[in-house]
């Protein structure tokens, strides 16, 4: 099943786009429990959720590693992305002030969304606590992630609008296997990257394991498992996001994530 997040007149519901183009309320307790029902919600496509956490890992594709130089880790980096960098499907990436941050990026990522608390799970339980999975791009500023930030990854992941996500969640019933998703992006209809999550270092039942260690990952919690080859910053010359860009992602069986760019200064 298909979970969008719609913003109605009562307010943000969860909904089941239909074949026709319309979306059918869904009702439940929580993610996990949601069913559909014959009522149709109309209003306008948010973020399919809100999550508590985000969780992010890099260099997690064997050919990503290879074009920025790294090597290929013996465990998987790990950084944070906060709740306030959501944006919603078609809403705008807003370039932060362009006189300390010149270089934003893109990142077309596999989110993976935790669907009950776990804690301490094997590899292999680990897709059992997943509810599903969606689109996610992990926009990226990267003089911060090098000279302004310290050698820190987060404050350069971390600006408001930098975590698109969406259109919606599909549920783990409806893709046994993460691990062979073709991935891509388009920069105003131009590929950029193109790949499978077969390439992943860490593939998404490890992450899990390795995440859960000692740490409870709460439901809705989401993980972002790694950009394939091809961002902006490893092209000669270096491609960055730019104002009136479009920038899209799609990932195989989930669907494609599309979101303007703007700058901050009008």
């Amino acid at each position: 099943m298909k979970i969008a997040r719609v913003k109605t007149e009562q307010g943000a519901v969860y909904a089941t786009p239909q074949p026709d183009g319309t979306f059918l309320l869904l009702e439940g307790n929580d993610l996990k429990d949601l069913q559909p029902t014959s009522k149709i919600v109309e209003g306008t496509i948010l973020a399919p959720l809100s999550p508590p956490s985000i969780y992010c890992i890099g260099l997690n594709y064997r050919a990503h590693a290879v074009e920025t130089g790294n090597r290929v880790n013996e465990f998987p980096v790990v950084f944070i992305k906060t709740p306030t960098t959501v944006q919603h499907p078609g809403g705008p990436i807003v370039l932060p002030n362009p006189t300390a941050t010149e270089t934003v990026d893109f990142e077309a990522e596999l989110a993976v969304v935790i669907g009950q608390d776990c804690k301490n799970v094997s590899r292999e339980n680990a897709l059992d606590f997943v509810l599903g999975y969606t689109c996610a791009n992990d926009v990226t500023a990267r003089n911060w992630q090098t000279s302004r930030g310290g050698g820190q990854f987060c404050r350069a992941k971390t600006f408001d609008t930098f975590c698109p996500l969406g259109p919606f969640i599909v549920t783990a019933d409806e893709i046994p296997n993460p691990g062979q998703l073709t991935i891509s992006s388009r920069l105003n209809g131009t590929q950029m990257q193109k790949s499978t999550t077969a390439d992943m270092i860490f593939d998404v039942p490890s992450l899990i394991e390795f995440l859960s260690l000692d740490t409870t990952l709460v439901a809705g919690t989401i993980i972002l498992t790694g950009t394939p080859e091809g961002v902006g910053s490893v092209r000669d010359p270096a491609v960055y996001l730019q104002d009136g860009d479009v920038i899209e992602v799609e990932i195989e069986n989930i669907g494609i994530l599309a979101n303007p760019v703007v700058s901050s200064v009008s």
